[in-house]
Formats: structure tokens, C-alpha cells, sequence
């Protein structure tokens, strides 16, 4: 299999964001947000790198879930974009090759809890998130080392530098489909049921 499909779900930081009640049962975390409750399991995490903090989270997606993402995504794919450096539209270049789309938010229970469960995690509210966003590389294409960092003000004043970023892989290949930070402490290939989180501080 040529491509991958992954999930990026990019946490916002605001200025103003409310803190979200959590109680801890044993190893099991759970957080309180309405009337239902997420739970995730620390110990499935791994710490990959401090510098960036970079941490891996094994079986954070079942496979269903994987398989019902790629469906909702599939047949509504379009060449991804990046930012303008100065006025902060979506343009296309050659960094960036592949395609991809966003989901509505708590577009269906599947995506409602995959947003609860990554805001549990990252210890940041669901409405400090961005829309899931679903890529698809096919053989070749890529994403070119970059900054996770805005430049243009437009951005800036709409939500601000994304502190936290969760990749979640859809799909297996035999080989390549790396996410590579140049800068940490460690690099590595994940497959689907596994998820970065990078705390991009300092733009990695």
C-alpha cells in the first residue's frame, strides 16, 4: 500500500480558555466535559523526546475508528494549502503535495469522541481545538520540514501559535510514511493505532 492517510488534530491556544475538571480512578484518567466522561490510560504512553516533547500513545484510535475516518474523508479530498507568510490566506505550494480536508466538528459520536478523548489527553478544552483534519499522501508526495508557527497576522489574532499537535495514523505502508522532528531526540515510524503529540513551543 503507496499511501497514508493520518489524522493532525491542532489544539489552539487562547487567551482566555477554561480548564476542564478531572479526576484521577488508578491509572485511568478521566475528564468531565458535559454530560459524558473520556477516559485514556497513561500508562500506553511513551515519551519519545523532551526537546521537543514529543510523545507516542499506542492504540489511541481502534481500527474501526481509523477505517470510519478514512470513509467520511475519501471522497471529499482537495490539494492541501499552506499559509501566506504575509496575509495569512491559503495558497498552494510545493512544500506541501498532499490532500486532504476537514471534518465538521462533532460531526458524528466517532468524531465527537475522538475530540474528547485528544482534549483529555492534551489537557486543553475541545473548543481550543481546531477541526480534525484528515491528509492523504499517496506515493511521493509530502509534507517539507517546516515550522508549526504562524508568520501573518491574520492568524495570529484569530487563534494564535498551535501549542500541542496530535497526528493519528489511518493506515499501514510497507514503507516510508515518517514524521520526522530534525531537531529532537529521537525519530521514528508509527503504525495506524499510534499518536504523536508534539508540544511545539519552540516551533517543531
Amino acid at each position: 500500500m503507496d499511501s497514508r492517510y493520518f489524522l493532525g488534530f491542532f489544539l489552539l491556544l487562547l487567551i482566555n480558555f477554561s480548564l476542564v475538571p478531572a479526576e484521577v480512578n488508578g491509572s485511568v484518567l478521566k475528564m468531565r466535559g458535559g454530560t459524558s466522561s473520556v477516559q485514556f490510560d497513561p500508562t500506553s504512553v511513551t515519551q519519545l523526546s523532551w526537546h521537543p516533547k514529543a510523545f507516542i500513545y499506542k492504540g489511541f484510535l481502534s481500527s474501526e475508528e481509523c477505517d470510519h475516518l478514512i470513509i467520511l474523508a475519501k471522497d471529499k479530498l482537495e490539494k492541501s494549502m499552506v499559509a501566506d507568510d504575509v496575509s495569512g490566506q491559503s495558497i498552494e505550494s510545493e512544500v506541501r503535495t498532499s490532500s486532504g480536508m476537514f471534518l465538521e466538528k462533532a460531526l458524528d459520536e466517532v468524531v465527537a469522541d475522538i475530540e474528547a478523548r485528544t482534549a483529555a489527553w492534551t489537557f486543553h478544552p475541545v473548543e481550543n481545538g481546531e477541526a480534525l483534519q484528515i491528509l492523504h499522501y499517496q506515493h511521493g508526495q509530502k509534507y517539507e520540514q517546516h515550522f508549526g508557527y504562524f508568520y501573518d497576522k491574520v492568524n495570529l489574532e484569530r487563534g494564535g501559535h498551535r501549542i500541542a499537535t496530535v497526528l493519528m495514523y489511518l493506515s499501514d505502508v510497507e514503507s516510508s510514511g515518517k514524521t520526522v522532528f530534525p531537531n529532537s531526540e529521537g525519530k521514528l515510524t508509527q503504525p495506524k493505532d499510534d499518536s504523536w503529540s508534539d508540544c511545539a513551543k519552540t516551533g517543531y
